[in-house]
């Protein structure tokens, strides 16, 4: 890890939680594309309000990013690349764009909570990240949807 912060906030997790001193180093994460999305989630993460984050496959792929699994360990930090939480993935499914419900929304946990909010953030997210690669998000696109656990924060 080459994020002093995130490294510092790992030890402290396994000097607490000796059970996972056998994991391999956690990646280290922030948030959406942005300072204020990025830190508001962070915050979010921490206080377990937020519990659920969701990817565009074809971005993954377009990074040759690995799906993420059941088990996942994270370090979360701000924008700035502080450390504030581990957390760890629950649950991963593969989902269209259009099946996205109201209780993803409220798992996610961002603003109020609502499917409208999800929809419109996701949506102008979607856009930016796969704009990059020359492609843009479709309704039958497919979101992958990461519950996680918030673990541990200083």
């Amino acid at each position: 890890m080459e994020n002093a912060s995130a490294r510092n906030l790992w030890g402290d997790f396994l000097d607490a939680h000796l059970e996972f001193a056998s994991e391999d180093a956690p990646r280290v994460i922030h948030f959406y594309d942005n300072e204020k999305d990025a830190n508001v989630c962070a915050d979010l993460a921490c206080k377990e309000t937020k519990r659920a984050m969701s990817h565009a496959l074809k971005g993954l792929q377009s990074r040759n990013e690995p799906l993420p699994k059941i088990g996942d360990f994270y370090v979360v930090t701000d924008w700035n690349g502080n450390a504030k939480c581990v957390i760890r993935t629950t649950s991963v499914k593969l989902l269209p764009y259009f099946s996205i419900r109201d209780e993803h929304a409220r798992l996610e946990g961002e603003g109020d909570k609502s499917l409208d909010l999800w929809k419109n953030t996701h949506w102008d997210y979607f856009s930016r990240e796969l704009g990059q690669f020359g492609a843009a998000p479709k309704d039958s696109m497919i979101v992958v949807f990461e519950q996680f656990e918030m673990l541990y924060k200083k």
